[in-house]
C-alpha cells in the first residue's frame, strides 16, 4: 500500500484505494492538505462554509464545491478540518452522504472527544482520528502551503474496529506527505499533546501578554531577539482557535500546568535563595530534554500481521509503538498480510 513512484506521487495501489479525496474546511491546515493532495495527482475537492474562503481557494487552482454534500459525494477519503467544536456535527453530516468504505479523518488537536462521538455514531470502523503536528503563526487559506505538512509527525488513533481504515489512511499519508505516522490511543494523544503543544500555547500567550501589559513594552520589543521570538511564536495564531484547543483538552492541560507550576516553583525558590547549584540543576533538566529533541536517533524494524485476524495484537503493537515515542514510515498490504515499517527511539526513555 505504500509504493513510491518517480516524482513523489502515490503508487497505483494507493491511488486505487484512496484516489478521490475531499477536504472539508480550507483554512491553514485544510488548505495545505488540499494543495498537497492536488499536487500529488489525486482527484481532490474542497469545501468551506465561508463563500469568500471558497473563492480564494478557487483562485489557487483547486476544485471547490458549493455544498459539503457535493464535495464529499463519491469520495474515498474525507479530511475534516473545521474548528474543534464543529467536528461532531460535521462528522455526522459527512458520514450520512458518503459510502461505508469511505475513510473519514480529522486534523483536530484533541482526540478523545471526537473519537467517542464517532463510536457513538457507529463510525468507528471508518473514522480514524488524526492530528498532524505542524502549523504556522498565520491562519486562513492564503497562509496555506503545499509543503506545510511535509514530513510531519502525524498522529492517527486506530480503534479496534477500524484497522482497515487506519492502514489505508496511514499508507496515503506516508506516500503523499512523507509523514511519520504516530499511532496512539486517543487519551494517550491528548496527554502527550498537552505538553507537546497545548501548554506551550499557554506559555507563549502568557509571556506575550505580560509584555503587552508592561510599562516597558516598546523597549522590550526593541530588545526582543531569538529567545523571545521563539518562545512566543505560537501566540501569533488566532486566539479563538487556541481557546478551543485548550478547552477541548482542559483537564489534561490543567494537570500539566500544575506540574509546570511545581517545576517553576523550584526554579523560583532557588533563585530567591541565591542557590546557584539548585538553579543550574533544574536548568540542566530542561537542557537535557532540549538536547535529546535535537539529536534523537531511531532504530528501524518490521512487523507483520494477518489482515483478517490478530487485530488485538496488531492494535496493541501500534499503540505501544506510539506511546514509546515511535512512528511508522511504511504500511504495505500484500498476500493477506500487512507489514509495518516502524521506528523506535534508540536511546532509553528518561527516568
Amino acid at each position: 500500500m505504500s509504493t513510491r513512484w518517480p516524482g513523489g506521487s502515490p503508487g497505483p495501489d494507493v491511488a486505487g484505494e484512496l484516489a478521490r479525496a475531499a477536504v472539508v474546511g480550507t483554512g491553514l491546515i485544510g488548505g495545505s492538505l488540499l494543495l498537497r493532495l492536488r499536487d500529488a495527482g489525486l482527484d481532490v475537492t474542497g469545501w468551506d462554509p465561508d463563500p469568500e474562503t471558497r473563492g480564494r481557494v478557487r483562485e489557487r487552482g483547486v476544485v471547490v464545491a458549493d455544498t459539503v454534500e457535493d464535495a464529499v459525494a463519491g469520495r474515498d477519503v474525507v479530511f475534516l478540518c473545521g474548528p474543534l467544536p464543529t467536528l461532531p456535527a460535521t462528522l455526522a453530516r459527512v458520514a450520512a452522504v458518503t459510502d461505508d468504505r469511505c475513510v473519514l479523518t480529522d486534523v483536530g488537536s484533541v482526540k478523545a472527544e471526537v473519537s467517542t462521538v464517532a463510536t457513538v455514531q457507529g463510525l468507528g470502523h471508518r473514522f480514524v482520528p488524526g492530528h498532524p503536528m505542524a502549523g504556522a503563526d498565520r491562519a486562513g487559506p492564503d497562509a496555506a502551503e503545499s509543503g506545510l505538512l511535509d514530513g510531519a509527525a502525524w498522529v492517527l488513533c486506530p480503534g479496534p474496529t477500524g484497522l482497515d481504515a487506519f492502514r489505508r489512511l496511514a499508507a496515503l499519508l506516508v506516500d503523499v506527505f512523507h509523514a511519520r505516522v504516530v499511532p496512539m490511543s486517543a487519551p494517550e494523544h491528548d496527554g502527550a499533546a498537552a505538553l507537546a503543544s497545548h501548554v506551550p500555547h499557554v506559555l507563549a500567550g502568557a509571556l506575550a501578554g505580560t509584555v503587552h501589559r508592561s510599562a516597558l513594552r516598546d523597549a522590550v520589543l526593541t530588545l526582543a531577539a531569538g529567545s523571545f521570538s521563539d518562545g512566543t511564536r505560537v501566540a501569533g495564531g488566532p486566539p479563538e482557535r487556541t481557546a478551543n484547543m485548550l478547552l477541548g483538552n482542559r483537564d489534561r492541560v490543567l494537570a500539566e500546568l500544575d506540574a509546570l507550576g511545581v517545576f517553576l516553583g523550584e526554579l523560583t525558590e532557588a533563585l530567591r535563595a541565591g542557590d546557584a547549584d539548585a538553579l543550574a540543576e533544574r536548568l540542566a533538566e530542561g537542557r537535557q530534554t532540549r538536547s535529546t529533541l535535537r539529536a534523537r536517533e531511531f532504530t528501524a524494524h518490521r512487523r507483520e500481521f494477518p489482515c483478517a485476524a490478530d487485530h488485538v495484537g496488531e492494535l496493541a503493537y501500534l499503540r505501544e509503538l506510539g506511546a514509546a515515542g515511535g512512528h511508522l514510515t511504511g504500511v504495505r498490504e500484500a498476500g493477506g498480510a500487512v507489514t509495518y515499517t516502524g521506528h523506535l527511539p534508540a536511546t532509553p526513555p528518561l527516568g
